[in-house]
């Protein structure tokens, strides 16, 4: 047996399934996207409801559609006659899969559903069947055969069926104008909700860590308190606190070689007038375009009075997983 060969005629099979479906994606389908949509901005949820195989892919499509601001449960098809129903409510819209159309367990459950205000989606391959002929919609992902070898595992069919969930929730997500911040709020422990949520107040060094010196110390002093303090770079200030300049290890290391006395100047000398800086109310995400676009690796936090409360220092970005 020729397993690479194999395996490559599965995809194939599947591909050309998928590609099938979408060439039969018609007005049902516009008309799905419009109940579902129209629920949500009612306050509204999806009851996503399958057996078996289809009743994983439905999991992933609920929590596709959940993640992506289109708030969905999974109506487990055993319990839902015996009190899981009560997660159902009048204005929700049903997501019912099933490859057949007439699943027992889940034909069983559409009269009960009836006694609710709902509108049902159907995701199956069987456009007569009786789940189809009871659905609001009808979303067609029949196949012509599966991608196992004996034409029974569900494959293909499943396939299409999850391939058919997301067109449904990221043409939702389109609709209703999901932005990747609102996308951040409901996965901040992800790199970009770090990026999107995170306050540069949340992430900086603060003034405990700084290293801040005046313009007459000297390099070999300002080395040293940046040492004590761990510190890549230190920040320059007047008499009256507010910023002057910024003298980074880079500075001294590109210094020394023609100027090897250098520890015994002034800092003052060699340190970045005006450079680049930041305040501590904005975003994660804004650093990362600072730091990018500048070329630099500290940027300096100032509160509203010029004077420096914080560093961030981009090795601390990878830290935090932001980068």
């Amino acid at each position: 047996m020729n397993y690479l060969s194999a395996a490559r005629k599965v995809v194939e099979i599947e591909l050309a399934e998928v590609q099938a479906v979408a060439a039969r994606i018609d007005d049902t389908f516009e008309k799905a996207v419009r109940l579902i949509q129209t629920t949500v901005e009612n306050r509204g949820k999806v009851v996503v409801l399958g057996v078996g195989k289809s009743g994983h892919i439905g999991e992933k499509i609920a929590a596709t559609l959940t993640s992506t601001g289109s708030p969905a449960v999974v109506l487990n098809s055993l319990n839902a006659l015996h009190g899981d129903l009560g997660m159902v409510s009048d204005g929700d819209v049903i997501l019912a899969l099933s490859y057949s159309g007439e699943t027992d367990e889940l034909i069983n459950i559409l009269p009960a559903l009836a006694r609710f205000d709902v509108k049902i989606v159907a995701i199956t391959g069987g456009s007569e069947s009786t789940l189809a002929k009871m659905a609001d919609s009808v979303l067609d992902v029949s196949v012509s055969q599966e991608a196992c070898p004996l034409n029974l595992a569900p494959t293909s069919s499943t396939t299409a069926m999850l391939v058919l969930g997301d067109a449904l929730a990221m043409v939702l997500l389109e609709a209703r104008g999901f932005d990747k911040e609102d996308f951040a709020r409901f996965h901040p422990g992800g790199q970009l909700g770090r990026a999107l949520l995170l306050k540069v107040g949340q992430i900086m060094r603060g003034e405990d860590q700084l290293a801040k010196v005046s313009a007459e110390a000297t390099v070999v002093e300002v080395i040293k308190i940046m040492t004590a303090r761990r510190a890549g770079a230190a920040v320059v200030v007047n008499a009256d606190g507010k910023l002057e300049g910024i003298f980074t290890h880079g500075d001294f290391a590109r210094h020394f070689p023609d100027q090897p006395e250098i520890g015994r100047r002034t800092v003052g000398e060699f340190m970045t007038r005006h450079p680049i800086t930041i305040s501590a109310d904005k975003l994660a995400a804004e650093v990362l375009n600072i730091l990018q676009k500048h070329r630099i690796d500290d940027l300096v936090v100032l509160d509203e009075a010029g004077r420096p409360i914080g560093v961030v220092d981009s090795q601390d970005l990878s830290r935090l997983k932001i980068l």
